[in-house]
C-alpha cells in the first residue's frame, strides 16, 4: 500500500517537477544582464561625436540657406523700390522733345508776345513743366559748369580766351534729371584746349571742321 501511495504521489508531483526543471533550464539558457553584451565606451563616444558633426553640419547649412534667402528677399524688394520709383521714365522722357518745340516757339516768337496766343502756349508750357516737377523731373544748369560726361553730351569744342578748356559755354538742348538719375543729357558747346575749333560726332571722336565753315 505504501508503495501505491508513493507513486500516486510521484504521479502527482510529476507536473511541477517538470515545470521547475523547464524553468531552470531557461534560466540558465537566457543571459542575465551582467551577462548581456554590452558596446565598448570608445564605440559610444564615436557615435556621438559622429551625431553631433552631422547636426553642426545641418545647422551650419540652414543658416547659410536663411542668409541666401534674406539677401534674394532684399535684392527682389531693391528692385521692386527702382521699377516702382523710374516706372515712368519713358513717357517722361517722351513729353521732353514737346517741350523743347515750346521752349523754341517761346524764344523765336518776337512779334507776337503781347498776344493771347503766346500767353496760352505760355502757359501750356508752365502746365507742362509742372507736371514733369510733379514727378520730381528738373532740369539742371550747364552754362559756366565744367563739363562731366555723365551728364553733357559735348557737340562743338570752341576756343575761349580767358575761359579754361572743358567749360561749358551754352546749353543746345536742356538736360533733366529724374530722381537722382539722369533722364537726358544735355547738349552743350564746350571751350577747347587748343586754338583749333573741333566738332565732336556721335561717336565721341573729335572731327577739325575746315576754317571756310566758320
Amino acid at each position: 500500500m505504501n508503495e501505491t501511495k508513493n507513486m500516486k504521489e510521484r504521479e502527482e508531483n510529476q507536473p511541477e517537477r517538470e515545470q521547475e526543471e523547464q524553468l531552470s533550464g531557461e534560466q540558465q539558457e537566457s543571459p542575465t544582464k551582467e551577462q548581456q553584451p554590452q558596446e565598448a565606451p570608445s564605440d559610444l563616444e564615436s557615435r556621438l561625436a559622429a551625431a553631433e558633426q552631422q547636426a553642426a553640419s545641418y545647422k551650419d547649412l540652414f543658416l547659410r540657406k536663411a542668409a541666401e534667402f534674406e539677401n534674394f528677399k532684399k535684392r527682389t524688394e531693391n528692385e521692386n523700390a527702382l521699377l516702382m520709383r523710374y516706372a515712368n521714365e519713358e513717357l517722361l522722357l517722351a513729353l521732353l522733345p514737346v517741350i523743347d518745340d515750346l521752349e523754341r516757339s517761346l524764344k523765336n516768337a518776337h512779334e507776337v508776345k503781347e498776344s493771347p496766343f503766346f500767353a496760352g502756349v505760355e502757359l501750356i508750357h508752365q502746365k507742362l513743366l509742372k507736371v514733369l516737377h510733379s514727378f520730381n523731373v528738373k532740369p539742371f544748369e550747364t552754362v559756366g559748369k565744367e563739363f562731366d560726361v555723365r551728364f553733357h553730351d559735348a557737340l562743338l569744342q570752341v576756343p575761349r580766351k580767358g575761359v579754361p578748356p572743358h567749360t561749358i559755354l551754352e546749353e543746345v538742348e536742356r538736360g533733366y534729371l529724374y530722381h537722382d538719375k539722369v533722364l537726358r543729357h544735355a547738349k552743350v558747346i564746350v571751350s577747347a584746349e587748343t586754338g583749333d575749333e573741333q566738332e565732336v560726332d556721335a561717336a565721341g571722336t573729335d572731327r577739325e571742321r575746315d576754317s571756310s565753315e566758320r
